[in-house]
């Protein structure tokens, strides 16, 4: 019989969906209130990869990650979904959401993210709050699977999630 061991500490990464940048801004010092100090930063991408959003908020969308320097243990997941629902809806205008928030952690070997729908490959975590592995990791780089977003395919999105790899494989390191 195997042996329950506690996982190791993992990379809370957030993206943001949103159309501007002050809004952006304004989440981003309260996650780190939140969470702490932030050791990566993605350029604001465009988002055109859905019009899923484009009824709430509208056209000229932008996709922006940040992870942060303290790691975090994988069972905190739901618990940072709640809070970032949370600041979504703190950051709303009659009724609508002016910011999209999708946390998640990435490891070695995976990226998952949280959700709050329930579908074929997500697990169940607790209080409404569901995960997905959306990349995996393997020859050296993240790949997508049959269900990955399409956004998350991409070579920017890969490129963002193999360099947080890279400092998160310094941290376990300096450990």
């Amino acid at each position: 019989m195997g042996q329950a061991k506690k996982h190791q500490p993992v990379k809370l990464i957030i993206g943001f969906i949103f159309r501007e940048e002050s809004v952006m801004s304004k989440v981003e010092a309260l996650l780190k209130r939140y969470f702490g100090k932030i050791d990566f930063a993605s350029e604001s991408l465009s988002f055109a990869h859905t019009n899923y959003y484009t009824p709430e908020f509208g056209g000229s969308l932008k996709k922006k990650f940040i992870s942060f320097q303290k790691l975090v243990l994988p069972e905190r997941l739901s618990v940072i979904k709640r809070i970032t629902n949370s600041i979504e809806k703190k950051f709303s205008s009659q009724g609508q959401r002016l910011i999209n928030l999708d946390p998640g952690y990435l490891d070695l070997g995976k990226l998952v993210l949280a959700s709050t729908k329930d579908y074929k490959h997500r697990i169940y975590l607790n209080k409404g709050i569901y995960a997905e592995i959306t990349l995996y990791y393997e020859k050296n780089t993240f790949k997508p699977w049959d269900w990955t977003y399409p956004d998350y395919r991409t070579p920017e999105y890969i490129n963002i999630f193999n360099r947080i790899r890279e400092i998160y494989a310094q941290q376990i390191k300096d450990k």
